[in-house]
């Protein structure tokens, strides 16, 4: 009787919190009480048939994300409809035979000791290493049209320390041919695209904010590691580092730099307040804050993106103007990032790599030196509408260009891929 009183006293508190919840006043619910609730809707939601895909990204957005790695390691796999049922094989040494991208994986894992957690073993953090290169590796082998870039690393531990390295194969490969196609290009091109899209937030924001990055000729570099990255390479804190990667793996392929227009927006008073030349703004923007209030950011990125898609932000004059600059901008805050000491000091590895030219692997800002010449018309020269990703949204795709020239936000993703 006392059991069954237990059980009745426990529904009745959940349903109290998740009245409280629906009702706007979730302030006043235990933070006890809620986890609670989110884990009871994050199991009702992983056992329905078939599986609610959508409230589990009601879940990863909410404030705390998936909360644990044991439960991101169920989710995380639903977000991008991977069956771990037909998981790929673990990879192995085989990977790393006559792969032109060995050595420089090999380089950028070595120096990657930071990403691994303090405190861990050296013969652990060396077999995890060892499993980074080859799970690299396998998903470059089993994808020849993708190239490595420095910093596609930074997002393969994150999955490999969550999720184990047969998992994070899979998931990696939905990734690298979606989320991060972009980046994977021969040329930085479409990166480059994406990047513009941050200042057209600013414009449409902060105006005064956006007028001063822009007299400072700053451009958008700053945020480069942000974004090919997913904030990997710049947070110290892997929980809020995994809090992201539960957002952006619910959200849009473009939340990311969305989001880094919300980190600019947190610190506007701190950009305008310091000197309006490039050294002084870059090197303020390029250290991002580990503070952050993440739950806030990620609420506003939402509302900014709602406020101002990317089908409405790709028709503005402002976008054109900042996609005919980028390349000059780019091209000025490098010289002076790597002519001031001070400044080339807080660049990352892959940045200050590019002083040593490299034939066979495309840096991460190898649109610095002159692109190669693509075998196939840009793909930067994109359809106006970028936000709309299912088949009605295509159909005006051929009168504007083939089929093959859409950009990659537009072309239909894999069923029930949420984006």
């Amino acid at each position: 009787m006392s059991g069954r009183r237990g059980r009745r006293s426990s529904a009745g508190h959940h349903g109290a919190a998740a009245a409280a919840l629906r009702d706007g006043k979730a302030a006043t619910v235990d933070p006890g009480a809620r986890k609670r609730l989110k884990l009871l809707e994050i199991h009702r939601a992983l056992n329905a048939d078939p599986v609610d895909v959508e409230a589990l990204r009601r879940a990863a957005v909410s404030e705390g994300g998936l909360l644990t790695n044991e439960i991101r390691r169920k989710v995380w796999p639903k977000l991008l409809n991977v069956n771990v049922y037909n998981l790929p094989p673990k990879p192995g040494k085989a990977v790393r035979t006559n792969h032109k991208d060995y050595n420089q994986v090999l380089m950028d894992v070595k120096r990657s000791l930071s990403r691994f957690p303090q405190g861990m073993r050296v013969d652990q953090r060396v077999a995890l290493q060892q499993q980074l290169i080859d799970v690299i590796l396998y998903v470059l082998k089993g994808n020849p049209q993708l190239h490595y870039y420095q910093g596609y690393h930074d997002i393969a531990v994150t999955f490999l320390l969550v999720m184990g390295p047969r998992m994070a194969a899979a998931l990696l490969q939905i990734l690298s041919t979606h989320h991060l196609r972009d980046f994977m290009d021969n040329t930085m091109e479409n990166t480059k695209h994406i990047l513009n899209y941050l200042m057209a937030i600013l414009e449409q924001v902060k105006p005064e904010l956006h007028e001063f990055i822009q007299r400072a000729e700053v451009g958008t570099i700053f945020a480069l590691s942000w974004l090919i990255t997913w904030y990997g390479h710049v947070l110290s804190e892997f929980c809020h580092t995994v809090r992201l990667y539960d957002f952006f793996l619910a959200s849009h392929p473009l939340m990311a730099i969305y989001f880094a227009a919300v980190v600019v927006l947190h610190r506007e008073e701190a950009v305008l307040r310091c000197d309006c030349d490039m050294p002084s703004v870059h090197q303020l923007l390029s250290q991002i804050p580990q503070d952050l209030p993440y739950q806030a950011l990620i609420q506003r990125a939402e509302e900014l993106f709602s406020r101002y898609p990317p089908s409405q932000l790709a028709k503005l004059p402002a976008l054109q103007h900042h996609k005919r600059q980028a390349h000059t901008l780019i091209i000025s805050s490098s010289s002076h990032l790597f002519s001031n000491p001070s400044l080339r000091a807080l660049a990352p590895p892959y940045l200050s790599d590019l002083l040593t030219p490299r034939s066979t692997t495309r840096c991460s800002v190898g649109f610095l030196r002159p692109p190669a010449c693509p075998s196939s018309p840009p793909l930067h020269h994109r359809w106006p509408c970028l936000q709309p990703l299912r088949p009605e949204a295509l159909e005006l795709a051929p009168s504007i260009h083939p089929p093959c020239l859409l950009p990659r936000h537009l072309q239909i993703p894999p069923k029930d891929l949420p984006f």
